[in-house]
């Protein structure tokens, strides 16, 4: 197919919703992802001139000004007078009454932020259910596309429901945000003219969220917007982070206490240990927020090397809630160029930490520079706590099991130069490598794999390594 040269990547995505768009049969399509991911660009990129119906629910808006909205939007494209529904059953009445008289071969009706029309006692998903099954999947050629950001929404009350919409979705979308090859290819048509350096500097405090990257100004370097947005009183990302967690979770204190205990906890918790640090009931509610929390990009979950599911690992891995947490959050005073003029130390420590969080959200990557992307494997990460004074602790954040009986142990390591393996830090490597051979017991192949941004300078403990990942493999696409 031919795509949209305005949207960056979602190549995927468009050849979904044009398949989709060109059937015969009626289509019901979600669309959903974490707010800010640009779902609704992509939707109205794709079909904005094709709309046969557009309406949007707007965030904490009573039932009887939703309706209204509605009612409204029905009125606009009819060209008829504004009805006014007493309820949503009534609602959809008047959109199917309106939709009948058209005699068109595909009918496009696009419902953003559905759920926010969802208000407490509003019956909305009963009447979208009525809709839908008495009458939208029975006319061919009508595309019903709906989209939501509150991802738990979502899943658990139209992808998972359990009465008449179950599976009367017919395809669904995750959308999320750019990876590091998308964020370049936007920065670029939007006439950046940064190094790549720069680009991962700005995806460690921004991540690859569409609708920040819209925030920066390319007269400015990246140290220079993050000071804009983040460290002045009127800065646009200083203000987001409540918003964000509000309106994707009703719950919001519950989820934003999680967030912040894993951003003080870089390495993640146990789910005991959160339990034990949040001092909450280790009951469904919890799982939920985690479960939901996971589902929307926030949290990563992984199972130490070796472990079972009930040692599971919860780490923080949205980008920005780490910038902001760390820099912003708390009481941090609103201090211009506070970015700028930070210690040097105290922001390479940050650009240490937030490049092993780049390297984990790029770890197809790092597979295709090792030449293992069509090889099954599993990716986890591996420490031992030492049991007495006579032993020594490891820690390895990045372990490739392979099916061809290798294991890459990576070594994720920031360096704005070509980092310099010294002899005594090939020491610390080989000896985690033992460690981690004597305390799993593993007969697999053990390969020291380096990953930072500008290789490794060539000495002597080079060729110990096997291939080197470098920011620009971080940077092909998939």
């Amino acid at each position: 197919m031919e795509y949209k040269a305005s949207i960056i990547g979602r190549r995927r995505e468009q050849e979904i919703l044009q398949k989709c768009y060109d059937s015969d049969k009626a289509e019901f399509v979600a669309v959903y992802g974490r707010r800010r991911v640009g779902k609704t660009f992509l939707v109205n990129e794709l079909f904005g001139d094709k709309f046969d119906f557009y309406a949007s629910g707007i965030y904490q808006i009573a039932r009887d000004k939703q309706l209204s909205e509605f009612s409204r939007q029905i009125a606009s494209y009819s060209g008829k007078k504004k009805t006014h529904p007493m309820n949503w059953f009534e609602a959809f009445d008047c959109l199917k009454e309106y939709l009948s008289t058209l005699k068109k071969e595909r009918i496009l009706v696009f419902i953003d932020e559905l759920p926010w029309f969802d208000t407490p006692k509003s019956d909305f998903i009963r009447a979208l259910e009525s809709f839908w099954n008495m009458w939208g999947s029975t006319v061919k050629g009508l595309k019903l596309i709906v989209c939501g950001s509150a991802t738990t929404w979502m899943v658990d009350k139209l992808l998972g429901d359990k009465g008449g919409l179950h599976n009367r979705v017919t395809r669904r979308i995750l959308l999320y945000p750019f990876n590091l090859y998308e964020t370049e290819q936007y920065l670029c048509s939007t006439g950046f003219d940064w190094d790549r350096q720069q680009i991962m500097q700005c995806y460690m405090a921004l991540g690859g969220t569409p609708y920040y990257l819209q925030m920066l100004d390319k007269d400015y370097s990246i140290m220079q917007n993050i000071d804009r947005l983040f460290f002045t009183m009127e800065g646009e990302l200083r203000s987001e982070y409540d918003f964000l967690y509000r309106s994707l979770f009703n719950d919001a204190k519950l989820y934003t206490r999680v967030v912040e205990l894993l951003a003080s906890k870089l390495k993640g918790l146990t789910r005991k240990e959160i339990v034990s640090g949040l001092k909450v009931p280790d009951n469904q509610a919890l799982t939920k927020v985690l479960e939901n929390l996971c589902r929307c990009d926030f949290l990563r979950m992984y199972h130490p090397y070796g472990g079972k599911k009930k040692g599971a690992l919860y780490q923080l891995s949205d980008m920005y809630s780490l910038f902001y947490l760390r820099f912003v959050g708390g009481n941090h005073v609103p201090t211009p160029h506070a970015w700028t003029l930070m210690r040097d130390q105290k922001r390479e420590s940050w650009y240490g930490y937030a490049f092993e969080q780049v390297c984990l959200h790029h770890i197809e990557q790092i597979k295709r520079r090792l030449g293992i992307s069509g090889i099954e494997s599993d990716v986890s990460a591996w420490s031992y706590v030492p049991k007495n004074n006579d032993e020594t602790g490891g820690q390895i954040d990045l372990v490739i099991q392979r099916a061809d009986r290798v294991i890459n142990l990576c070594e994720m390591k920031y360096s704005s130069v070509p980092f310099v393996i010294k002899t005594s830090y090939m020491e610390e490597m080989r000896v985690r490598r033992e460690l981690f051979r004597s305390k799993t017991k593993t007969s697999y192949t053990l390969s020291l794999t380096m990953v930072s941004p500008y290789g490794v300078q060539g000495n002597k403990y080079a060729g110990d390594l096997g291939p080197v990942v470098t920011m620009d493999d971080l940077f092909a696409s998939e």
